[in-house]
């Protein structure tokens, strides 16, 4: 009579899945049933595609060890050891779990481990599985790093949102192409986000309602998808090889409980700091500037973002305790006349914190702060001059520390002594002191420094227009400011909000002080290292704040627009 027997079969990569590598082990170990006698039945013959060797949640592992316990499996086929693990204490593990319900376990390109120097051997081929595993992972890690380095796009994902992935030929390396149709959508995505100053929820319903579809061709658009697109370096000509890295997943979430609680990518990712990014060059949607005002508005809205609140209130997200770092929220009273709001610490509420508050900071008027930072905000608006002089300086001193500028002056250095090289090459050959061979093997490898050199400075003297830059954003500042002075008093609350959070980085409340940030934006990068504050009036009295808060003095600050 035949022995029952259930084949098991296993690859790792999608590569192999599509190569379909699966179906010759399964011909394989058909034929080797057959050849010994074993009776397989076809729902018995379990194919885990795309799953890893180096873990033991895999559906058909799982049910062969359920067939196992039920005592309804004689054998187990299986191509090789590595193809049941990769990593030789599983392989124990499951080996042993098998034999103790009575399971035979049969690897058709191993000996079976009926004398201690079969078992020896196979223990050496699981440890040489792990090791293999272990080398491969480090030599397509190290592979890719390489390739990305070289500008190769072939270490990237699919080409994201706007592009078109075109393959490498045996003429041509791979490369992104602009898909003009979706790089219009980009460019949207951006301008509302940037300029018209929408949420990320506000710009997913509108390409729903526009009936834009997404890279799958899927008519709904989600949160996620529109906030990756806006921090994805790759629309300014960037695009990044190894921002990511994959960590053991710490929670289950719904997707993954729906799939019985494990997929083949049973893991999380963990995003690496921006130094470690390697940058690829890939034709640029938008430009430079617009997507790093993306990036400072995406982390800005950490802080700042929209919430459904039926009333909001001029500061409501931008205040700061100076105590305890806590931000500040609204909250109310109310007396038996009228409804009083105050802006109270979040460190001091007794029911958040195990050992009962942290600050003891005392809430503040909303009436009363509210108007005092407006008004002082219409009066900084009144004097113009004084925030072109603050411009100016900080240009000024920028490109007094310029990088670009630095490393100009070095190339031109390094120029004129490779031209005083070359000169004297000549006149050595001019008064015969070396030969024309010497001087035709000397004098390429010169000049071909020199045109390196030639292009770099093209290269940088197009990214230095301090000059030009700072009179744009001066006059810009100029017209803002004279129609912002004309219309300040007539705006609602959500203009002000907009035009405080143009201005105002955050305001940080004190005891008997308050200190605004101010937050004027200039063109370009300036003063993105070494940042300075500058003081723009000094202290002055202000109004109590009713008796909710000691009577504050207003000190505002200038401060560099977050990168």
């Amino acid at each position: 009579m035949k022995r029952l027997a259930a084949l098991y079969t296993r690859v790792s990569s999608e590569q192999q899945k599509e190569a379909q590598t699966i179906d010759s082990q399964v011909a394989a170990l058909q034929e080797y049933a057959h050849k010994e006698g074993y009776q397989v039945p076809e729902q018995w013959v379990f194919r885990d595609e795309g799953y890893s060797g180096s873990i033991l949640r895999r559906p058909g592992l799982d049910r062969i060890r359920d067939l196992a316990a039920e005592q309804q499996l004689e054998a187990v086929l299986i191509y090789s050891p590595d193809r049941l693990s990769r990593n030789y204490a599983y392989q124990v593990i499951l080996v042993e779990e098998l034999n103790a319900q009575g399971v035979e376990v049969i690897f058709m390109n191993a000996p079976q481990a009926d004398s201690p120097e079969s078992a020896l051997l196979l223990q050496f081929q699981g440890m040489i599985a792990e090791y293999e595993r272990a080398l491969i992972k480090e030599r397509s890690r190290r592979g890719k790093r390489h390739k990305a380095k070289a500008g190769c796009v072939n270490v990237l994902a699919a080409a994201p949102y706007g592009y078109r992935y075109v393959k490498k030929t045996e003429n041509m390396a791979a490369y992104y192409e602009i898909n003009e149709a979706q790089a219009g959508v980009v460019q949207d995505v951006y301008r509302l986000y940037t300029e018209e100053l929408w949420s990320i929820g506000a710009i997913t319903r509108w390409l729903g309602e526009q009936g834009i579809l997404t890279q799958k061709g899927k008519p709904n658009w989600d949160r996620s998808t529109v906030w990756a697109m806006l921090r994805n370096p790759a629309y300014m000509g960037k695009a990044c090889f190894g921002k990511t890295q994959a960590v053991e997943r710490k929670k289950v979430t719904r997707p993954l409980r729906q799939k019985g609680g494990y997929s083949p990518r049973c893991s999380a990712n963990r995003e690496l700091p921006r130094e470690n990014w390697i940058e690829i060059p890939v034709p640029a949607i938008i430009s430079v500037d617009t997507f790093e005002l993306a990036q400072e508005r995406l982390q800005k809205n950490k802080q700042l973002a929209a919430r459904r609140t039926k009333e909001p209130t001029l500061l409501q997200g931008m205040l700061v305790c100076r105590h305890c770092g806590y931000a500040y929220y609204r909250t109310s009273t109310r007396t038996s006349k009228r409804k009083i709001y105050y802006y109270r610490c979040l460190g001091s509420d007794d029911y958040r914190y195990k050992d009962g508050r942290i600050c003891h900071s005392r809430p503040i008027r909303q009436d009363y702060i509210d108007e005092l930072v407006w008004q002082h905000l219409i009066k900084l608006l009144e004097r113009p001059g004084l925030i072109r002089k603050e411009i100016r300086k900080r240009t000024e001193q920028a490109a007094a520390s310029n990088p670009v500028k630095l490393r100009k002056e070095k190339l031109q250095k390094e120029k004129a002594k490779l031209q005083k090289s070359i000169d004297k090459l000549l006149d050595a050959y001019q008064e015969h002191l070396i030969p024309l061979s010497e001087l035709r093997k000397r004098i390429p490898p010169l000049r071909k420094r020199e045109a390196t050199l030639n292009a770099e400075l093209n290269s940088l003297q197009a990214k230095n227009l301090y000059e030009e830059q700072n009179h744009t954003t001066i006059q810009g500042i100029e017209h803002f400011l004279a129609q912002l002075r004309l219309h300040a008093n007539k705006l609602d609350i959500e203009n002000k909000r907009k035009i405080l959070q143009l201005l105002v980085k955050e305001i940080l409340v004190g005891d008997d002080t308050i200190i605004i940030n101010h937050c004027i934006k200039t063109k370009g990068r300036l003063g993105r290292e070494n940042e300075q504050s500058y003081l723009l009036c000094g202290g002055r009295e202000g109004a109590a704040l009713g008796r909710a808060l000691y009577p504050l003095r207003c000190q505002p600050v200038l401060h560099h627009a977050a990168p």
